[in-house]
């Protein structure tokens, strides 16, 4: 495995950090034991090679988030990524840490194999108002920004929460968003008159150089947790009458793609040009991937149920 490591300097200081931890273990037995530990294995190769993660002790929901989603991304199987995850809170537990790791159904992601446009996981309009009116019944107008952030220009969750006053102030005066996404990779986003509105109203709560979704004193992965924990404790009083589809904050990037795609497809672009740009937008590499995000115009869309 080590000739496909980029990063093989920290990737071997993560392994003797996990050695460290598997020579004190006397839990298990010894093929769970081994299964434990080459997935944790196979999680320092992806820390390494995604973040530079230098201490495990460090891992926290976002490196769950983006290990699962590359798993599904490769085929891997439901029950393989639960294995996976198991052996890295394992391990995790393990260590001599307050963090604190997400369970699988606060990830804010389906544990499922993904298949290609076959799920529509997009939100309805009156879902949508409902999930702003509970934000604002608590007066949560950081938790509004980011839900209009994901709806209308598509960002993820870790995205929404990496906005300083500096890139909102530049957002503003340009009419763009420009955001660093997954592997550094630099996308610029239009913004409409709702984020406009959201950003103004953050910028006058937050001060000058700080972030505008993460309180000074919180860790970042706190900070993405609460909104992710609001919506699991609203979900049943968000969903339409009859629907038990698990509403979440990566759906409402696939309601930005579906209303994308199908609004430049009615304007007369051809629909390859209109996938193509719907995948720039999303921040996507490979153009295929924006197919799960496009099943709900495949199957008739409830965007305008």
């Amino acid at each position: 495995m080590k000739s496909d490591i980029k990063n093989k300097g920290i990737y071997g200081a993560l392994v003797d950090q996990l050695d460290k931890l598997a020579r004190h273990n006397r839990q298990g037995s010894f093929r769970t034991k081994d299964r434990y530990y080459e997935a944790m294995k196979r999680f320092c190769k992806f820390l390494a090679d995604h973040y530079r993660l230098q201490k495990l002790s460090n891992i926290s929901g976002k490196h769950l988030v983006s290990y699962v989603e590359q798993m599904q991304m490769a085929g891997k199987a439901a029950s393989t990524i639960k294995t996976d995850l198991a052996a890295i809170r394992f391990f995790h537990d393990l260590m001599d840490t307050k963090r604190r790791l997400p369970g699988n159904d606060e990830l804010g992601i389906q544990l499922e194999r993904r298949r290609f446009g076959q799920k529509d996981r997009t939100w309805t309009p009156p879902e949508f108002n409902r999930l702003l009116i509970a934000a604002l019944s608590e007066d949560r107008y950081d938790y509004i920004l980011a839900f209009y952030l994901a709806r209308y220009a598509g960002l993820r969750v870790h995205e929404c929460f990496r906005i300083d006053t500096a890139i909102a102030e530049d957002a503003l005066r340009k009419g763009t968003i420009t955001i660093k996404g997954k592997g550094g990779k630099v996308r610029t986003v239009p913004i409409n008159e709702q984020i406009a509105v959201a950003l103004r109203e953050q910028l006058r709560r937050t001060a000058r150089g700080h972030k505008l979704l993460v309180p000074d004193d919180m860790p970042t992965d706190d900070a993405i947790y609460g909104v992710q924990k609001f919506l699991l404790d609203h979900r049943k009083e968000l969903r339409d009458e009859g629907d038990d589809r698990p509403l979440t904050f990566h759906g409402l990037r696939h309601s930005f793609a579906a209303e994308q795609y199908q609004r430049l497809v009615d304007a007369g672009t051809p629909e390859l040009t209109a996938h193509l740009e719907v995948s720039r937008l999303l921040g996507h590499e490979r153009p295929d991937v924006t197919d799960i995000y496009l099943a709900s115009v495949r199957k008739g869309g409830r965007l305008g149920d």
